[in-house]
This record gives C-alpha cells, sequence and structure tokens, in this order.
C-alpha cells in the first residue's frame, strides 16, 4: 500500500484524532513503511491541506474529504482552548453495508437475528454496521437492576460469540456504534471509578477490540456518513428524537438532512421535497431484541434491520429498511 493511501485509511478511521497523536500510532504500526514519526506527520499534513499556502490551494480539491481549515490565530495570546472538534466517522470503500440496530445481547430475538443475518449473507454485504446498544449492559444501568439479569462478563462473553457468528456467516468488516446502552459503561467508570478513566486496558473501545481483530469502534456522540447519507443510533440529539408523526420524521425535524437512526425499536420512513426538487429521506430501524421486556411490556416496538447499497461514485446510495414479523422478513 502506498503511503499516501495508509494515512488516508487511518484518518478516515481516526477523524477527530489529532496529527501528531496519529502519526505516531501510524507509525509505531507501519514502522517499516516510514523513516520516522515526523516523516508520517507530513503525509498527514498533506491531505489536511496544512503544507503552505500554495500547497494548501494544490490540494484542497485532491482530499477534500480530509481537508482541515488550520487553527484560528491568535493575536490577543488568548489561553489554550479545550474546543472539541466535531467530525463524523466517515465509511467508505464499501459496496453494501448491513445495518444491525438494538440487538441488546443477550437478550436478543433468535428468530429476527437469524433472519437479518440471513438477508445479509444471501445479498454478500462487505461489512456490517453494528448501529449501537449491540450489548444490554444491564447491570451497570442507573436504573434499578434485576438480580437475576445476567452480568457484564456474560455480556461480553455474548458478544465474543457474535463476533464469532459474524466472521463466519457474513466475512465481511464490522463497524461498532458506541449505543446509549454502551454509555453506561463508561458513565459507570465515572461514578464508581473515576481513577480509571483514561487508562487504556478500560477503554471501552479496546475492550471492544479485543474480542474482535481489525473491528472499528465509532463513538457514543458522533454520527456516520455512508456517501451522502447521515447515520445515528438515535441518542445523540440531546432530549432524543420525538415522534410526532413517526420517528423518521422526528429525525428528519431534527437534522434536516437524508439520514438513519435506530434507538426507538420501530420501522418509519419521512420524505419531504423542497422548492427546488430536492428530497429528503429519513428511516428509523426497527430492533432486533426482545418486544415485551419487563420493563416495558407494552410498547410499538417492531423488529427490523436496513441494508445501504453505496455508490462508487462517493455520493448516491440505495437504504433498504426491512421489518420482521414472527420470524419472517416482509
Amino acid at each position: 500500500m502506498k503511503k499516501i493511501d495508509l494515512v488516508k485509511d487511518y484518518r478516515t478511521k481516526h477523524p477527530e484524532m489529532p496529527t501528531a497523536k496519529l502519526a505516531r500510532i501510524i507509525y509505531n504500526e507501519n514502522n517499516l513503511l516510514f523513516n520516522s514519526v515526523e516523516n508520517v506527520r507530513t503525509a498527514l499534513r498533506t491531505i489536511e491541506g496544512k503544507n503552505g499556502i500554495q500547497k494548501r490551494n494544490e490540494l484542497k480539491n485532491k482530499y477534500s474529504e480530509f481537508y482541515r481549515e488550520n487553527r484560528p490565530s491568535n493575536p490577543y495570546n488568548l489561553p489554550n482552548s479545550d474546543e472539541t472538534i466535531y467530525h463524523p466517522f466517515i465509511i467508505k470503500g464499501y459496496k453494501k453495508v448491513g445495518i444491525l440496530s438494538d440487538i441488546h445481547l443477550p437478550y436478543h430475538n433468535l428468530d429476527a437475528l437469524t433472519e437479518a443475518l440471513t438477508y445479509l449473507k444471501e445479498n454478500k454485504v462487505d461489512a456490517v454496521l453494528l448501529n449501537g446498544d449491540t450489548i444490554d449492559c444491564h447491570q451497570l444501568s442507573n436504573y434499578l437492576k434485576d438480580p437475576k439479569k445476567r452480568d457484564f462478563k456474560y455480556e461480553l462473553d455474548s458478544l465474543k460469540r457474535f463476533f464469532e457468528i459474524l466472521d463466519t456467516v457474513l466475512k465481511c468488516k464490522i463497524f461498532f456504534k458506541i449505543g446509549n446502552h454502551e454509555a453506561r459503561y463508561e458513565h459507570f467508570l465515572m461514578q464508581k471509578a473515576g481513577e480509571l478513566i483514561g487508562v487504556e486496558e478500560f477503554e471501552f473501545s479496546n475492550i471492544i477490540k479485543a474480542r474482535e481483530k481489525g473491528i472499528d469502534v465509532i463513538t457514543s456522540n458522533q454520527y456516520m456518513k455512508l456517501n451522502d447519507l447521515n447515520g445515528l443510533h438515535g441518542h445523540e440529539y440531546k432530549g432524543g428524537i420525538s415522534a410526532p408523526v413517526n420517528i423518521a420524521r422526528g429525525l428528519y425535524l431534527r437534522g434536516k438532512v437524508s439520514a438513519f437512526q435506530g434507538h426507538n425499536h420501530q420501522t418509519s420512513e419521512h420524505t419531504e421535497c423542497d422548492m427546488d426538487g430536492k428530497i429528503t429521506t429519513t428511516w428509523s430501524i426497527g430492533c432486533l431484541s426482545e418486544l415485551n421486556p419487563a420493563y416495558m411490556p407494552l410498547n410499538k416496538w417492531n423488529h427490523g434491520f436496513a441494508m445501504v447499497e453505496l455508490d462508487e461514485n462517493g455520493k448516491d446510495y440505495k437504504f433498504h429498511n426491512k421489518r420482521i414479523f414472527k420470524g419472517k422478513i416482509l
């Protein structure tokens, strides 16, 4: 692989990471390809348009998806800022991506999950996005906990087994989005063992990566881009997504762009057309978990999953939102 292609791949997977830190990671993992950390940093600065004004203007269009504005000037010597730079996680280079939301292992529905995996296998997806709440993290919740429910270790063991099944059945790239249930882990650490925050061995992403080689973990509040389609778990907006008509319309009112989400365990679709004829569509995806848990036995949930076909032009896509009823895809 060429050096520039390698750094583009790393920057795509880690859009929020500071350049210097990412350069050190790339060098440590590819020190036979690069002469030094500075050599990696130069390559990163090239695709980010940071190597001088002439170079910046020259490369801005060539590497537009990686281009970053230079840091703001500070003529008054203001205090350093801890501002968070918010970037989406870009999923690209795949033709068909399966989307499985709200499995809630080990409280999944066997028939629905089996049907979804069979569909993705038959359609030969080359990537799968586990779009949040893949495990339940019940015992880490702030809510009243049922002592009969499975512990966190059992859930992680179930997740490892699920990864093994995905590797066998789908044989494809896996992306793991942290949903509000997985976010319980970090909240638990903050409340019970704040001293462990920042220790690599206790970071949730590293716990997941230890159970599946080559997996990419997408942070809790980070949204995703699949060509011109945006993706969420659904908890990222403060206060959640309201449902004045259905979940998809609530997502449209929040985001105003074509997007999908899980989280609400309901399948829905909403489309609007503006004065220029531009069509914007939003989707909500059903769950693959039990439908009548003890904490909410009466609800409007349904089983479902999705698949998106991504055009090679980097913009267009086809979204297939599937419902499952009594173990069969409708």
